[in-house]
């Protein structure tokens, strides 16, 4: 007997899709200024983060040149 794989791509697509429906209807449900909020609030924290990475990754060393003797 042959068996399906679980967790192809197009499960993980139908569910994603599934998750984006549930999200705009709780959009709808709420009002549009939450939703306004919200991902204000969203991208500012992602904002934030992305800031933290970039300034607290390591810098490359710099190039030293020797001459030849």
């Amino acid at each position: 007997m042959v068996r399906r794989k679980h967790g192809r791509m197009p499960t993980l697509a139908l569910w994603m899709l599934v998750a984006v429906a549930d999200v705009a209807l709780l959009a709808a449900a709420a009002s549009p200024l939450v939703t306004i909020l919200v991902i204000a609030g969203l991208v500012i924290v992602a904002g934030a983060f992305a800031g933290k990475w970039v300034l607290n990754r390591p810098q490359p060393a710099k190039a030293t040149y020797r001459r030849r003797a």
